[in-house]
């Protein structure tokens, strides 16, 4: 059996985005068949993104709300049973945090509302001490609607672990801080410019670090960036979505699979994975796996790369798939007893 852990909307963030949900949820999956049973739940408020540090030890997650609101991130340790202990929080000096990464005794919390990064350190047991660092992104591109200024979306760790990088899709930038005697150093001549208007959401790296793919949710396209010596350059673009649709895109999740053999990407209007293939630096669409339910927000694959893991904000429908070994997925099982899900959490390397 394998853990993980779902975070959820659990109230009104817009007329659009209205959460249903419980909370942060602990899930038994069944590596034979792939049934899940729900364990336990910790009710707090919009718990969107959950990161699990790399002990198993302690999860954190966000309390998604604008400035105004006054959202938070808060810290839990997992219990032997998996549920979860509520330790402490902070304030976030931001509005809408909708990323959040825990890397070498550190929680970094992306802002979309206010456009920065904040970092916050944590103690020996696993508290979050108070913000100790604020990066504030600046700027605009053409998308006058979405684009009027900075929207941090996500950092991601670089496999050295010698930078972070930054999605920021108000300002169609990959923002690169150097990561220095645990502080985040701004490296600006280091930052990577995508092509305007696309929207930089989430982004994953190859095992060697030498490749990146960043997914643009304004574009439902893949950028596959490069690195050249002296930084990563962007050096081509893929479309995650068909020719022939003629949707507005809105691209949500993307994972490389362990094995490095296979992309995914998720888009939400269309409801769909799109699974590329890769072969050295080219991307090679394979399949659209259409989900069959509405708002696939976010998936996510397991350790050893057996399943993936999809969730639909509005739908509520949670799927298991079988990942076969040409990369394509099997429905397995399907359940609406977690509501409104948006984030898909596994123990690191651990299985029960």
């Amino acid at each position: 059996m394998s853990i993980f852990f779902t975070g959820s909307y659990t109230q009104m963030l817009s007329p659009e985005m209205i959460g249903v949900g419980d909370g942060i949820s602990t899930i038994q999956l069944n590596d034979t068949t792939g049934e899940l049973k729900v364990l336990h739940t910790m009710k707090t408020v919009n718990p969107s993104y959950l990161t699990i540090s790399d002990d198993n030890k302690y999860l954190y997650c966000n309390t998604e709300l604008s400035v105004g609101e006054s959202p938070k991130v808060q810290a839990y340790q997992i219990k032997d049973d998996y549920s979860l202990k509520f330790l402490n929080e902070q304030f976030i000096s931001g509005g809408y945090p909708c990323h959040i990464q825990e890397f070498d005794a550190n929680v970094f919390v992306s802002c979309y509302e206010t456009g920065n990064i904040l970092q916050f350190p944590l103690d020996s047991n696993g508290k979050l001490l108070e913000c100790t660092i604020n990066h504030q992104h600046r700027g605009s591109s053409i998308n006058k609607d979405r684009q009027e200024g900075p929207h941090a979306h996500q950092v991601v760790v670089h496999p050295d672990k010698r930078q972070l990088f930054a999605c920021d899709l108000g300002i169609d930038t990959i923002k690169v801080y150097d990561y220095q005697r645990g502080r985040s150093v701004a490296a600006p001549t280091c930052d990577i410019n995508i092509i305007q208007g696309s929207g930089s959401r989430h982004m994953v790296f190859n095992k060697h670090g030498n490749l990146g793919y960043v997914l643009n949710e304004l574009t439902g396209t893949v950028s596959l960036l490069k690195d050249q010596g002296s930084g990563f350059e962007q050096v081509g673009t893929y479309n995650s979505l068909p020719a022939n649709y003629t949707g507005t895109p809105s691209a949500s999740a993307i994972r490389i699979h362990p094995g490095g053999l296979f992309l995914y990407a998720g888009n939400r209007t269309f409801d769909a994975i799109t699974i590329f293939e890769i072969d050295g630096e080219r991307l090679t669409v394979l399949d659209y796996h259409f989900t069959k339910g509405k708002e696939l927000r976010e998936f996510n694959i397991t350790p050893d790369g057996k399943w993936l893991i999809a969730c639909h904000q509005d739908s509520h429908d949670t799927v298991v798939y079988q990942i076969t070994n040409d990369g394509k997925l099997i429905e397995k099982f399907r359940t609406k007893n977690i509501k409104t899900p948006v984030c898909i959490s596994f123990l690191k390397s651990e299985f029960i």
